[in-house]
């Protein structure tokens, strides 16, 4: 059996701290790395921890220059993203209506929710480019689906994670040119039972509603019947594809 090294971006998140416990029980994963805003020490012997803000160019440039000697990573997860709360010094809450919409809001959406996971694509080619198949996953969402926008609102939230899927199309290109083992994912999760949505359950079914395990789960099981000859993908917790 052929093990891989798997980096985890935003490891300390409700989606990425269970990212890093199943992927720690697999046989077939050598070592886990893990990236977050405050330092973990691990309990793990083949997990490791690195502390970056990813909204921080050189800190990003860093992590990756140290995790040269770790590759090739086979599996690369970033799990950034921002929703509601305070995020770059501004308190972040999804728009209802235009008159909601601030610049300092929007600025804030686009730098955690566009610009941050970009710039970890600009610097991971050199982990990633082998022989072998490579797997970067991006957490998006349905609601950046301009086909599917039927509803309105949450207007820096949808434009930035939309903005992002652009990102993800335009970088499977310049990827396939230049490291045609690395396949692209947009993954949408559904709503899960984290911090990021919290405030927006209530009017969320309960079969609708899930937990770290089973979103976790189900994206790791559907990475397996990926075809890379169709990257990038843009598909939900039920590997259904989801119109750009």
């Amino acid at each position: 059996m052929t093990s891989q090294n798997v980096l985890i971006i935003g490891a300390s998140g409700g989606i990425g701290a269970e990212l890093v416990k199943q992927l720690s029980q697999r046989q077939d994963i050598s070592e886990i790395h893990g990236v977050t805003r405050q330092l973990f020490t691990s309990k793990l012997e083949n997990v490791f921890y690195h502390q970056a803000q990813s909204t921080q160019p050189q800190q990003i440039i860093e992590v990756c220059d140290k995790l040269k000697t770790r590759g090739p990573f086979g599996l690369v997860i970033c799990c950034i993203g921002a929703l509601h709360g305070e995020q770059n010094g501004v308190e972040l809450q999804p728009e209802k209506r235009l008159e909601d919409i601030s610049v300092q809001q929007l600025e804030s959406y686009f730098k955690t929710n566009s610009i941050a996971p970009m710039l970890w694509l600009q610097h991971l080619m050199p982990l990633v480019k082998s022989q072998q198949k490579a797997q970067i996953v991006l957490l998006s969402a349905r609601v950046a689906s301009i086909t599917d926008n039927r509803l309105g609102g949450w207007y820096g939230y949808r434009a930035s994670k939309a903005a992002l899927n652009m990102l993800i199309k335009t970088a499977q290109v310049e990827y396939q040119r230049r490291a045609k083992n690395v396949e692209l994912v947009s993954y949408h999760p559904g709503t899960v039972d984290t911090h990021l949505s919290k405030p927006f359950q209530a009017n969320v079914a309960d079969d609708k509603l899930f937990t770290p395990q089973y979103t976790v789960s189900q994206l790791l099981s559907h990475l397996k019947t990926l075809d890379i000859a169709n990257a990038p993908h843009y598909i939900d917790w039920d590997n259904q594809t989801i119109p750009w």
